[in-house]
């Protein structure tokens, strides 16, 4: 049935309403959640298509900041209670979860942040509004600037959420980092009496067993645990309060220290007021040293990445000494091939990671006197990166580092053929003669042993004696062995 394009028109102009700021009017449809701003947000800056409602850390840090600012506003009587009790109940449900779908500002825009705050102002009042019975846009009653952004500017509000949101999201990629190193930890004591060759440059050197080679990948994990903590105390030092540029205008006395201890009873976090406003307002130092951090854990997964992957090489024309699991078919052209998927993927999240790091290096050298604008790419880097090293830990540790098997017979086989046994010789015939058994054994393509049995350095008998792995692997021994052969 054709509707009267009269009846349209009529439709149309009952589901729209109309808003006004400095640049003029804009018609909105009449249940938009968000204002005007927002919608010149939308037009202006299409880029990334992530949305800040992509990442919940921020949109919660957001709401705590409002709250916490709402609060502090009315306990000094700034705000009068009607009308900071239905904002501080919005900003509880959106820090429960509610209402993300509205944070709809795209990630990387121009004017420092203002566009995110104001996204934030506008839903926060009008989800408030409608809890005082009034229509969306009716800001008569309850004003996004006014009201919800009372005491506040861009300059201190976005700054300090982007805090809280890194300090938020360090906790799962802490627990993640956590149990993975417990997952290499549990392999290496599984591993423990498998001895294997150690490599340096790709080249055989020493004995080691595939326990220790393991317990160093924990170890490699666990170092950047507590430093990764250690660098997101930086963060805690926020300039709210300082609303413009530092000097706390537009504020009532008491204001700033006030926020901010209502910010970290509603966030959890030990946070303090900036020593200095002024500075805190366009430095982004923290991030960096953060940041740094982060790329530090890219590079050194990687580099285990590497390892897990030459060590599972073959099946059988490589070194083989692991198996990782297989989790998916690895071509589609050669059959039963499986190719080591997870590490290649933690791999490619560590050189974003990287490349996310020199983006954060740049935005913060990109302030200029009293602010810098560049803080939008700044976090979305940073929590892109939190986001993706804290699902590559995950799947690493579920669908890799768990399954790793080894296989003893292949480690065995290479360890015997290869030439580092010769080193476990030197303190009992000294480096001449085992440099001299070494090239023997490279030129004929016998075994250490043989070689040493058969230019008669050493007996079977000493071999034995001698090559134990206590004596391989650097134990203790209060002397060297009686060898029937000097």
């Amino acid at each position: 049935m054709l509707t009267d394009n009269r009846e349209i028109a009529s439709n149309a102009e009952t589901a729209l309403r109309t808003e006004t700021d400095s640049l003029g009017s804009m018609a909105l449809p009449k249940q938009s959640v968000h204002g005007i701003h927002t919608a010149r947000a939308l037009l202006n800056f299409p880029i990334t298509g992530v949305p800040l409602g992509h990442f919940p850390d921020l949109v919660i840090a957001l709401a705590m900041v409002k709250k916490a600012a709402a609060l502090a506003n009315r306990d000094l009587g700034a705000l009068p209670d009607p009308t900071a009790g239905p904002i501080i109940e919005v900003c509880d449900e959106i820090i429960a979860g509610r209402h993300h779908e509205h944070f709809v500002v795209d990630m990387i825009q121009g004017g420092a942040g203002t566009s995110t705050n104001m996204n934030a102002n506008e839903v926060i009042a009008n989800l408030a509004l409608v809890r005082m019975g009034h229509a969306f846009g009716d800001y008569a009653h309850l004003h996004p600037n006014d009201h919800v952004n009372r005491s506040q500017s861009t300059n201190d509000v976005y700054p300090t959420a982007l805090r809280l949101a890194t300090l938020r999201a360090c906790a799962p990629l802490r627990r993640e980092q956590e149990r993975l190193s417990a997952a290499f930890a549990e392999r290496a004591r599984a591993f423990a009496d498998i001895l294997k060759v150690g490599r340096t440059q790709l080249q055989d050197a020493v004995p080691i067993t595939l326990g220790m080679e393991f317990a160093a990948f924990a170890e490699t994990i666990d170092e950047d645990i507590d430093r990764v903590h250690q660098l997101s105390d930086l963060l805690k030092e926020v300039n709210l309060g300082g609303t413009a540029v530092g000097t706390g205008v537009n504020t009532p006395q008491g204001y700033a220290a006030l926020a901010v201890k209502h910010l970290s009873d509603v966030s959890g976090y030990d946070l303090i007021e900036a020593r200095n406003r002024i500075e805190a307002s366009s430095d982004l130092g923290a991030f960096v040293m953060f940041s740094s951090a982060l790329k530090r854990i890219a590079v050194k997964i990687s580099k285990i990445c590497n390892d897990l992957r030459l060590l599972s090489s073959g099946p059988r024309a490589g070194l083989g000494e692991i198996h990782l699991p297989a989790v998916q078919a690895g071509s589609s052209i050669m059959p039963g091939k499986v190719n080591p998927v997870i590490p290649e993927m933690v791999n490619q999240v560590a050189y974003q990671v990287i490349g996310n790091d020199l983006t954060v290096t740049l935005a913060a050298e990109a302030g200029q006197l009293q602010l810098n604008a560049m803080e939008p790419v700044l976090i979305f880097n940073v929590l892109q990166s939190i986001r993706m090293l804290t699902h590559a830990f995950e799947v690493l540790t579920d669908r890799c580092i768990s399954g790793i098997e080894a296989d003893a017979a292949r480690c065995e086989e290479l360890l015997a053929g290869s030439f580092v046994l010769a080193t476990a010789l030197v303190p009992f015939v000294g480096y001449e003669k085992a440099a001299m058994i070494a090239k023997l054994a490279r030129s004929s393509g016998r075994s250490i042993a043989e070689v040493a049995v058969e230019s008669g350095v050493l007996s079977a008998e000493d071999i034995v004696r001698t090559l134990t792995p206590a004596n391989m692997l650097g134990g203790p021994t209060a002397a060297p062995p009686t060898l029937t052969k000097s």
